[in-house]
């Protein structure tokens, strides 16, 4: 087993207190336990798979910062450019869901950004694993 000094030990700390922190406030911004009257599924699908996605998302960048060398040396070359694409769509699709343009068409739309969300969530594990 490999002993750890204290300031590495706290930095794995503060590192899974800002996971958590992080996850936190997106639940307390999206409030998946509150749902809309008309479409109360695809609102649900929507906040569950975004949710899924930073849990996963989050797991995967404190995991991968644990290794030796970093995020840095897990994501390199290509692989960083799709790490970065796969960190903001879904973001980007999240916060623009209440944009007027998309509320006549709100239910294709959440479909849409779940099947986003869902397959970010799991590129982001292939590239961890590859």
């Amino acid at each position: 087993m490999t002993n750890y000094n204290l300031p590495e030990m706290m930095s794995y700390i503060i590192g899974a207190l800002f996971a958590v922190i992080v996850f936190s406030i997106a639940y307390a911004y999206l409030k998946p336990h509150k749902l809309h009257h008309s479409r109360p599924l695809s609102t649900l699908a929507l906040k569950g798979s975004y949710l899924l996605y930073l849990l996963v998302m989050l797991i995967v960048i404190y995991f991968a910062s644990l290794r030796g060398g970093g995020v840095s040396q897990v994501f390199d070359g290509p692989e960083f450019f799709i790490f970065l694409a796969v960190l903001f769509v879904p973001t980007a699709g999240i916060f623009s869901r209440k944009i007027t343009r998309f509320s006549a068409k709100r239910v294709r739309y959440n479909l849409v950004f779940t099947a986003v969300n869902i397959v970010m969530a799991i590129t982001v594990l292939l590239l961890y694993r590859l």
